[in-house]
Formats: structure tokens, sequence, C-alpha cells
């Protein structure tokens, strides 16, 4: 006897706090500790509106790294199969091929031409 089992099962995961993951929660404190951290150390320099777009702009990919999913891989799995596709070679197939013979192969005509220019030279004294 089969049973049906819905595919959301598998995508199961569990939350922690506030409706998060464990992985989406840390991600988030490291969003906020990202831009805390830009904060307190821009202030000084920049005005407070210019700090605040700054500290989102820094924080975002912290965050959105917590919640992105693509063909089912979380960001830093995604990543690293994107940087192991860069990183190894690719086979690549040469065949040598001699330069002298791609660039002159001898017809019947050259060849005629050559010896002629060959007689020509030895009779000027050459």
């Amino acid at each position: 006897m089969n049973e049906k089992i819905n595919q959301e099962i598998l995508e199961y995961e569990e939350t922690i706090f506030w409706g998060l993951t464990v992985r989406q929660f840390l991600f988030s404190a490291i969003a906020v500790i990202v831009a805390v951290t830009v904060y307190f150390g821009l202030k000084r320099f920049i005005g407070t509106e210019t700090v605040s777009w700054v500290c989102v702009r820094s924080a975002f990919p912290f965050a959105a790294l917590g919640f992105i999913k693509y063909h089912g891989l979380h960001a830093e799995q995604f990543a690293a199969i994107v940087i192991r596709q860069l990183a190894t070679p690719k086979r690549l197939d040469f065949e040598p091929v001699d330069p002298e013979e791609f660039l002159w192969e001898p017809d019947d005509e050259d060849t005629e031409e050559a010896n002629v220019f060959d007689q020509n030279i030895e009779t000027s004294g050459g």
C-alpha cells in the first residue's frame, strides 16, 4: 500500500525565534552587527542620512544570504559550486598542426615555378 506524502515535508525547517530558522536568525544577527559597526564607524565622517543608507546597503547582502535559495541550494552552497566551476580548468582538446604544412602546401605549379626560379639564380651567377 502506497501513501502519498507532500513534497513540502522534505523542505521543512524548524523555527526557533520570531519564526526564523537557525540559519536565517544567524545571518540576520550578522546583518545587524554589520549595520551597527558601519553606523558607529562612519557617523563621525558623513551625515546621518547618508550613514543610514550605507548601513542598509552593507547589511542587505548578509541578511539576504539567510533567506535566498536557488534550485534548492542555499546561497553559500550555490556560491561554492560557482567558484568550483570557475576555478576548475576545463578539458580542452588540442591537436598540434605543423605550421609549415599548414602554410605551404606546394602544388604542381608552385613546384615548377620554384624550379625555374632556382635555375635562373644558378645561371645568373648567384
